[in-house]
């Protein structure tokens, strides 16, 4: 219970004990300080309550480190060194349910995205190592992302889980128009497989090139961006540039690479 006073009542605790209260049967008084102990003690001047129960948050700031890796070492040490009387009990949210909500969509969509892709690159094909030589951009933009990531210090988030889905389309688009030029080549010339794949790769080059250095450079600024809100669009933008370059370097020469030596074992 909480009681209130003018400030004159309140200005000690012996102004406090001679406050006057009425008796039961309302003929007297009697001072406060012979109906209870008063002292002073310091105490929470707001009681939060969630459900009928009184509630006391604990919040965190967490710098240079990521969200999730902190909660779990937290909760661990939690449970290693705190003993909670009955009654009590601890919940963990905030930000971190956020991010268990967006992780476990992720562990859905992404598999299944990547599903549907190959589903449709082999309508397009009609081909299994062609799809897959496709989808093996997506690991290409996958590897500059987290290698800039690294570089800049910046950990692992859902905004950055975002980033890589949004470079699987260029990854998968950019890997398409490779293989569609190679055996384009290699159908309607007949050139030799060494012959097709080069020129497949040299004349792709340079709409790819356009193409990636153009979204790398309008996403420049967000990654390198410091106000507020930078926070959501610098690991976004980061993992954005650092896989399109990726994506353009391995595509030019892992995946010719690849295409031929799938190509010799195929015919073997």
């Amino acid at each position: 219970m909480v009681a209130r006073f003018t400030p004159e009542a309140r200005s000690d605790p012996l102004a406090i004990g001679n406050l006057l209260i009425p008796t039961k049967d309302g003929n007297g008084f009697v001072p406060l300080s012979q109906l209870a102990d008063i002292r002073m003690q310091d105490g929470a001047t707001i009681i939060g309550r969630r459900e009928n129960e009184r509630e006391i948050t604990v919040r965190t700031n967490i710098r240079n480190r990521d969200q999730g890796g902190f909660v779990v070492e937290a909760q661990r040490r939690f449970a290693e060194t705190i003993h909670l009387p009955p009654g009590y009990r601890v919940i963990w949210g905030g930000y971190f349910e956020n991010l268990e909500r967006a992780q476990r969509r992720l562990s859905f969509v992404l598999p299944v995205t990547i599903g549907i892709i190959f589903v449709l690159l082999f309508a397009t094909f009609g081909s299994v190592l062609d799809a897959g030589l496709v989808l093996m951009n997506v690991p290409f933009s996958m590897a500059g992302g987290l290698i800039l990531l690294y570089v800049r210090g910046i950990n692992l988030s859902v905004s950055a889980a975002v980033g890589f889905i949004s470079l699987f389309g260029v990854a998968v688009m950019s890997g398409l128009l490779y293989i569609a030029e190679i055996n384009g080549r290699r159908r309607l010339s007949g050139a030799a497989l060494v012959d097709a794949v080069v020129q497949g790769a040299r004349a792709q080059f340079r709409p790819r090139l356009i193409l990636i250095v153009v979204a790398a450079l309008g996403m420049l600024p967000a990654a390198l961006a410091r106000g507020i809100g930078s926070d959501i669009q610098r690991p976004l933008a980061t993992v954005v540039v650092g896989g399109l370059l990726s994506t353009l370097l391995l595509t030019l020469l892992a995946l010719p690479a690849l295409y031929t030596l799938t190509e010799r074992l195929r015919r073997s």
